[in-house]
C-alpha cells in the first residue's frame, strides 16, 4: 500500500500542480512509479468531474463543459497541451528531424501548435456537453485515468529522441511488467466507469497513441516530451469522443 501511495505522489508531482508535500528524497523516482500513472489520472479527472457536476446542475451543457475543461488545464498546468501544441509545430514546421526538433524547443506557439491547441480543447468541450450529467463524469474519469497511461509504451519500447530533457527523467527506466501492469489497471478502472464502452473507448486510446509513437520514430527516431504530451492528449480526445458516439 505504501509503494502504490509513493508511486501515485511521484506521479501527481510530474503530472499536476497541487500543493503536495515536497519530496523528501525518500521518494519514488517517476521511472519506477509507473503503476501511479492512471491513478495520477483518475485524480485530475475526478477535479474535472467534480466541477463538471457542480456546473452542469446551474449552467447551460456548454459553459459547463467549458469550465470542466478549464479546471483540467489548471491542475495539470495544461502540461500535455503544451507537448501537443509543440509537437504540431515541430512536425507540421519541420522537413528535417534535426529542424522539427530545434522547433520543438522554441517556446513560442505556431499555426500548427494553435490549431492543434484549438482542436484538441474544441473535441472535448464538444463532446463533454453533449453526455447527459452522469455519462460527463465517467466520461472525464475514463478519459483523464486512460490517458496517462497510454504513453507508457513509449517509456518500455521506445528510445528518446534527444539527448536530455524533461521525459530523459523516465526515458528507459520502466520495466515491461510495471506497463502490463499499469495498463490492466487502466482497463479495469475503464470498465468500472464505463462499462464496455469504457473498456472499448480504453482500447481505441491505446491503440492511436500507440500509432502516433510509431509515427514519431519514423519522424523523429524516438519520441520527445512534447511527443509525450500529444500522445496523451490523442488518448483523452479519443476517449471523449468514443463516449460522445456511444452515449448520445
Amino acid at each position: 500500500m505504501n509503494d502504490t501511495l509513493q508511486d501515485l505522489l511521484a506521479a501527481l508531482r510530474f503530472f499536476t500542480r497541487l500543493p503536495l508535500p515536497e519530496d523528501s528524497g525518500e521518494g519514488k523516482p517517476l521511472a519506477t512509479a509507473a503503476t501511479g500513472f492512471p491513478f495520477a489520472g483518475f485524480v485530475v479527472g475526478a477535479l474535472a468531474a467534480l466541477v463538471w457536476a457542480i456546473s452542469a446542475t446551474i449552467l447551460p451543457a456548454l459553459p459547463a463543459a467549458g469550465l470542466a475543461i478549464a479546471a483540467g488545464l489548471l491542475v495539470t498546468g495544461a502540461l500535455h497541451e503544451d507537448g501537443l501544441s509543440d509537437c504540431a509545430d515541430g512536425l507540421g514546421g519541420g522537413t528535417t528531424r534535426q529542424r522539427a526538433l530545434e522547433i520543438m524547443r522554441d517556446s513560442r506557439i505556431g499555426a500548427f501548435g494553435a490549431a492543434a491547441l484549438i482542436m484538441t480543447i474544441g473535441l472535448r468541450w464538444a463532446s463533454l456537453a453533449e453526455l447527459t450529467m452522469i455519462g460527463g463524469v465517467l466520461a472525464l474519469l475514463t478519459a483523464h485515468t486512460v490517458s496517462r497511461a497510454a504513453i507508457l509504451p513509449a517509456l518500455v519500447y521506445s528510445s528518446y529522441a534527444r539527448k536530455e530533457g524533461l521525459a530523459s527523467t523516465v526515458a528507459g527506466g520502466i520495466h515491461s511488467s510495471q506497463l502490463f501492469i499499469t495498463i490492466v489497471i487502466s482497463l479495469l478502472l475503464a470498465l468500472l466507469f464505463g462499462g464496455l464502452v469504457g473498456l472499448a473507448a480504453a482500447s481505441v486510446a491505446f491503440a492511436l497513441a500507440f500509432a502516433f509513437l510509431k509515427y514519431l520514430e519514423a519522424r523523429l527516431g524516438g519520441y520527445t516530451g512534447d511527443g509525450l504530451g500529444a500522445m496523451q492528449q490523442i488518448a483523452e480526445i479519443s476517449v471523449m469522443l468514443f463516449f460522445c458516439a456511444a452515449w448520445t
